[in-house]
């Protein structure tokens, strides 16, 4: 009987033991933690106070607590270093920097992916684009983002067990920046879930659908109408591959229709017969959707585009170009 109190005595405090030894290493690992985001942040101000641009108030009152709200959220250290060495060549003042700081910082608390923000703002650093074109790029990506996470949230709310959650918000993404319809987005997540079909496959198609959606906007459709004819193509069949030829059948309708009543001037493709994206780009605001487009706003035009017919009454009016 002894034998066994003395046992029953020792497990209690082998037990004690163990959870003293497992509380000892939580808050040692706690201390390191939080010792290292204050070397971290220290570093941070070292570079801050390297640069005669910012005072003590904008250091201290607006950029640093910042700095240490992006740290304890998660962000990389490198990358909240690289902005803020960036920033500083870039002659950004602390507001629009904490601005940038909110955008990423709203978009981790919100569970979402924040290293498609981070590219676009290195994009535009090493583009020396215009500070408020990178702010509003990233807070329009950050939308998308949003939207991305909707599409998907709505599908699960359904039933359905979408896969790969994160690398599906950054697809999806992707192709709302592309100006394909949330609609249609919405649609190719169920339907490409339901029949069992792999990220990498739902992701291919998305891209095509960019494809066709820059296509479209290349031709001159508006988004309204680039949505209806999305719309239209998806009502008109339940197999994806054949919506796909469908949107391009009715776009080379309208393509050709509007050379036609254009008289042959209608304004080239940017894409391509292979269905190639053009690459986007963070230059200007008007490519926050990432259609490409010149500084100016306008589409941009290949060399080497047709003719325009002549005006010359002894001339034959120039027949329709072939489709």
């Amino acid at each position: 009987m002894k034998l066994k109190k003395n046992k029953n005595k020792n497990e209690i405090i082998l037990f004690l033991i163990t959870l003293l030894t497992i509380f000892t290493f939580t808050t040692s690992a706690f201390s390191a933690e939080t010792a290292t985001i204050d070397e971290q942040l220290e570093q941070l101000k070292n570079i801050l106070d390297s640069s005669s641009k910012y005072s003590d108030f904008r250091k201290n009152q607006i950029l640093l607590p910042k700095l240490k709200e992006l740290l304890e959220e998660g962000i990389p250290f490198e990358d909240t270093k690289n902005i803020i060495e960036n920033s500083i060549e870039e002659s950004f003042d602390a507001y629009s920097m904490k601005k940038v700081f909110d955008v990423i910082l709203e978009t981790q608390q919100e569970g979402l992916p924040t290293e498609p923000l981070i590219n676009k703002i290195n994009e535009g650093f090493a583009k020396n684009v215009n500070k408020s074109v990178i702010i509003s790029v990233i807070s329009t990506k950050a939308e998308n983002l949003k939207k991305a996470a909707e599409i998907l949230n709505e599908a699960r709310q359904e039933g359905l067990e979408v896969n790969g959650g994160e690398e599906m918000v950054k697809i999806l993404a992707d192709s709302l920046e592309n100006d394909v319809p949330q609609e249609s987005l919405s649609w190719l997540v169920k339907t490409g879930t339901a029949e069992g079909r792999s990220i990498k496959e739902i992701g291919e198609i998305s891209e095509e659908l960019s494809y066709l959606s820059l296509l479209a906007a290349d031709s001159g459709l508006s988004a309204e109408e680039i949505a209806l004819l999305f719309k239209k193509a998806i009502e008109s069949s339940t197999n994806i591959e054949e919506i796909c030829e469908n949107i391009q059948s009715s776009l080379d309708a309208e393509i050709s229709t509007a050379k036609i009543e254009g008289g042959g001037t209608a304004k080239p493709s940017t894409t391509t017969d292979s269905g190639t994206l053009p690459s986007s780009s963070i230059e200007s605001p008007a490519e926050v959707g990432g259609t490409p487009t010149q500084e100016t706003g306008e589409a941009p035009t290949e060399t080497g585009s047709a003719p325009e017919p002549s005006t010359s009454p002894t001339e034959e009016a120039p027949s329709p170009p072939e489709n």
